[in-house]
């Protein structure tokens, strides 16, 4: 394992260098286009910290993506850049430890009928605010931020969360995860707090979402509750992260980058019928990929390797 980190660190070096003078060169439909790659990136593999070990499908992605995204509406003009992504941050952490907290007790269906049931809340109390608080709906969003910065702000995260990736997939909370992924009773039984694990994760998992909801505020001129917690987004994120495969860290972004291409021209040829195709695509994915590309790579690696050992008579 050593071996491969040394031999994989010098091409992560040159693929982050790659990414990172993308700018320079890609005109502005191409950034545009980078850009909602890399925030998918970072919300799939994200959702896969906690997810993929623990398989509990999470549904409650838009709901920390629209906090991130809102908190920058309502300071964004009056504090700084780096407080308001640490405000986000922390209202992120706490909303995920409060819900870690009171709800992963739950699993199976319970537990992702109420993720998806926490955006809507968060949604509609966003929107009774605005309306009976605020009198208003909706904000502008005027931060002096370019396109290039928000592209290398979300580069860095995906950096990090990819590291956090690894270092948690090496240490004893991995471990623990993966056990409660086997078998929750199991782990229980051999002494592993289930509840601080699956929080602890969770609430990573919950601030670089909210991290990734804050940086892409300044895309939008305007924000409103529909737009912040749209809810096809968690749908998106989920049916990204399968089509590559939770099980590896990387599968992720397999699904990301032919699904975002896909969901480009189907927003721009079928505007109406966008849910609908979701939906289609989703069922495919979960019938005929079961364990994703990384899977099928996986197994086509095992059978090349099967048919090299064969005894030749």
């Amino acid at each position: 394992m050593n071996r491969q980190i040394l031999l994989g660190m010098p091409l992560a070096l040159i693929a982050v260098t790659v990414l990172a003078a993308v700018p320079f060169f890609a005109d502005g439909y191409g950034l545009s286009l980078a850009i909602g790659i890399l925030n998918y990136a970072v919300l799939a593999t994200a959702w896969a910290l906690f997810s993929g070990p623990t398989r509990y499908v999470s549904l409650a992605t838009v709901a920390f993506f629209g906090i991130g995204a809102y908190t920058v509406a309502v300071f964004g003009e009056v504090l700084a850049w780096p407080l308001v992504l640490l405000i986000a941050l922390v209202i992120g952490l706490v909303v995920a430890l409060v819900v870690g907290l009171s709800t992963l007790r739950l699993s199976g269906v319970y537990f992702v009928i109420f993720t998806f049931g926490l955006a809507e809340l968060i949604r509609q109390l966003v929107t009774w605010y605005e309306v009976n608080i605020t009198r208003t709906l909706g904000r502008y969003v005027f931060i002096d931020i370019t396109t290039e910065q928000i592209y290398w702000q979300l580069l860095g995260l995906a950096v990090l969360v990819f590291l956090c990736g690894i270092l948690i997939r090496r240490s004893r909370l991995g471990l623990a995860l993966r056990v409660i992924g086997d078998d929750e009773t199991v782990a229980r039984h051999v002494g592993i707090n289930t509840t601080t694990a699956k929080v602890a994760l969770f609430a990573l998992s919950a601030v670089f979402m909210t991290l990734s909801g804050a940086v892409m505020a300044p895309r939008w001129t305007y924000i409103d509750p529909a737009i912040a917690f749209n809810p096809v987004t968690s749908f998106q994120v989920l049916i990204m992260a399968l089509l590559g495969g939770v099980h590896r860290l990387y599968g992720p972004v397999l699904g990301v980058v032919p699904l975002a291409l896909l969901f480009e021209y189907l927003l721009a040829n079928f505007p109406n019928h966008f849910s609908i195709l979701i939906g289609l695509a989703f069922m495919l994915i979960v019938y005929a990929i079961p364990r994703g590309i990384v899977g099928l790579l996986e197994q086509g690696r095992g059978a090349i390797r099967g048919f090299g050992g064969e005894k030749r008579p």
